[in-house]
């Protein structure tokens, strides 16, 4: 078995008769022991009933810790566990947890992230205003390894409700990270799991939704994505190999959109990570003096786009990178 799939994995409908819970809160981990507990916590602090909510980790063969026994402590039976038999990578995983999700409306908690008090209180009413929706996110915050907010998400719009032509938005740019989105477990059932990468492949997800149903949005701050080196994202980051995986997502998501906005949304969207990722290739010259991964994100941005303001923006950074300068 491939550990990246090559097209979406089936989710089969819940094979239980009876009583469902209306929530499934999942959260996959793999060597996240650290962030775990702050995790659990921030969902068992809000009091949802077990009738209501199914809490689960489900662990992809962590070795950094008994995390089975962590789960235990912390959850006193509140919360369950599964193991992986064998490290099957993240995209599997995720498949597995909505897999064995019952409840109705998906959480997929990433081990290293958290929830805010109100989420599920917030998100759910969002569900039962708007019956049409696929998902519904939040605002949210990007915090350090060490929990502190290091700022917030743009505010979609100012009030509550359903977005406006988020195919196109969504589309151009990933505007949503796991922390912050439910989804139906229905939603999942018709469209699939995710694919492709294991980088960026929540983008492609989040545009296959808005492809087929409605998103609803909160601009309440209710959950944080965490963003630390030690995971996939930050460890691709370190490399600059973040940029080849958005390139295949990007053609990727071209199915889902009109004919006539193809082009456009893709040159809109390799412009933008490619000043994105010169932003980032300047944060991680002044905190690590990393000449080689530096210079990788200079060589995968000109790769992705060029323009007069991305070959300024180089320029000023090969300089520092020459000078040897912070």
């Amino acid at each position: 078995m491939s550990r990246i799939p090559l097209s979406p994995p089936i989710i089969a409908p819940v094979a239980i008769s009876g009583p469902r819970p209306l929530w499934s809160v999942m959260i996959p981990v793999y060597n996240c022991a650290s962030f775990l507990p702050e995790a659990m916590h921030s969902v068992l602090q809000q009091q949802l009933p077990e009738h209501l909510m199914q809490i689960e980790v489900v662990d992809d063969a962590s070795t950094d810790a008994d995390v089975e026994a962590i789960v235990a402590s912390i959850g006193q039976g509140r919360v369950q566990y599964y193991r992986q038999p064998e490290n099957i990578g993240s995209l599997h995983n995720f498949a597995t947890s909505i897999s064995r999700a019952r409840g109705q409306l998906v959480h997929l908690l990433h081990g290293d992230d958290r929830v805010r008090p109100g989420y599920y209180q917030e998100i759910g009413t969002l569900f039962e205003r708007y019956p049409e929706i696929g998902a519904a996110y939040c605002r949210f915050g990007y915090i350090d390894e060490r929990g502190q907010l290091k700022y917030n998400q743009a505010l979609e719009i100012s009030q509550a409700g359903i977005l406006p032509d988020y195919l196109l938005q969504i589309s151009e740019r990933n505007r949503i990270q796991y922390a912050c989105i439910t989804v139906k477990r229905a939603t999942y059932e018709q469209i699939g799991s995710f694919y492709g990468t294991t980088y960026g492949e929540d983008w492609e997800m989040w545009v296959r939704i808005a492809r087929h149903f409605p998103i609803a949005y909160t601009p309440s701050i209710l959950a944080d994505y965490r963003h630390h080196v030690s995971s996939i994202s930050g460890s691709k980051h370190m490399r600059g190999e973040y940029l080849v995986d958005l390139l295949t997502i990007m053609q990727n998501i071209q199915q889902h959109l009109p004919p006539s906005q193809r082009k456009t949304l893709l040159k809109r969207s390799k412009k933008f990570y490619s000043h994105y990722a010169i932003r980032q290739a300047n944060n991680l010259w002044h905190l690590r003096h990393d000449r080689n991964s530096t210079l990788n994100h200079v060589r995968q941005a000109l790769l992705l786009h060029q323009d007069l303001s991305l070959y300024v923006q180089v320029l000023k950074l090969l300089i520092k990178v020459v000078i040897n300068k912070h």
